[in-house]
């Protein structure tokens, strides 16, 4: 029988990567401001965080990342300017970033890795669980992801982590889980996580992706958790503590996902989802569609 467990409300956005896959275009502007058709890929993801009932954000920035904050945060002068215009539609969508979240904001000092950033996070989430969000992600909202991680926390405690099934071969590129299949046939028991295995060393093609619920007990293991792999502090290194001894923090289990994700990190799946999402627009999709179609045509 599964238990209730305290409600989550807290997000925290780790955000303060240099962006070097995507230089020189982030060499003045953050890579989670660059645009995902009309809004930059960070809206999207503090959207995912408010459709899952988290209206409390915390976002781990760096040096040279004050547009993160500018974006939101209210623009008088262009609100003004649009009001006076009767440009009602524009003006909505100026001011919906900036009425989304209660948005916190904290500098991780010196970028030591995933989990040194969840770490930053620790004087404004205390001692409730809560939700990380990486910026790289994008979830489908018609796939709710995080929804669904959060209730599975709220049932069953201890910390919740994202899979997705990958080639074997891929799986290098990821965190690995090992895992026991549970009653319900989307989550799964972590016994046990890697990060970036050789494919010969993996014990499953389960990645994990950027979506995780965790236990704040996970502070105390990441500030006794030394540099590992690239040597930083890598989050996989403590919540596989968790997963070895459950009384430490509870449980770990993870969420399978089956759904639409976006990976916005890599410059290729960066421009595999404008074109998916653009296709998929009311305002857009018809026109792009029909260009699409006809540009293969030639091209092919």
């Amino acid at each position: 029988m599964t238990q209730s467990h305290p409600r989550i409300s807290k997000a925290v956005i780790p955000a303060a990567g240099l962006g070097t896959r995507f230089l020189p275009a982030t060499k003045a502007t953050p890579k989670e401001m660059l645009p995902v058709v009309d809004k930059p890929a960070i809206q999207y993801v503090v959207e995912e965080a408010v459709s899952a009932g988290l209206d409390d954000v915390l976002m781990i920035t760096g040096r040279n990342k004050r547009p993160l904050e500018d974006h939101f945060d209210r623009n008088y002068e262009l609100e003004s300017a649009l009001e006076k215009k009767g440009d009602a539609e524009r003006l909505a969508k100026v001011q919906e970033s900036s009425d989304l979240a209660t948005m916190h904001y904290v500098r991780q000092g010196d970028p030591r890795g995933l989990g040194h950033a969840v770490l930053c996070a620790a004087p404004h989430v205390g001692d409730e669980p809560f939700a990380v969000l990486l910026g790289d992600d994008l979830i489908d909202p018609r796939d709710p992801l995080l929804k669904r991680m959060v209730e599975v926390q709220e049932q069953r405690g201890g910390s919740v982590i994202a899979l997705m099934e990958v080639a074997p071969e891929q799986i290098h590129l990821y965190g690995c889980a090992a895992v026991e299949a549970t009653e319900d046939g989307d989550v799964v028991k972590v016994t046990g996580m890697v990060e970036k295995p050789d494919p010969a060393d993996a014990p499953s093609n389960y990645a994990i992706i950027g979506r995780y619920v965790l236990d704040p007990h996970v502070f105390d293991i990441l500030r006794k958790t030394e540099p590992g792999r690239g040597g930083e502090i890598q989050l996989t290194d403590a919540l596989q503590q968790l997963a070895a001894d459950e009384k430490v923090g509870g449980p770990v289990h993870g969420v399978v996902f089956k759904g639409r994700r976006y990976d916005t990190g890599d410059r290729g799946d960066y421009l595999r989802a404008i074109v998916r999402l653009a296709c998929e627009r009311e305002d857009l999709g018809p026109d792009f569609r029909t260009w699409l179609r006809s540009y293969v045509a030639e091209e092919m």
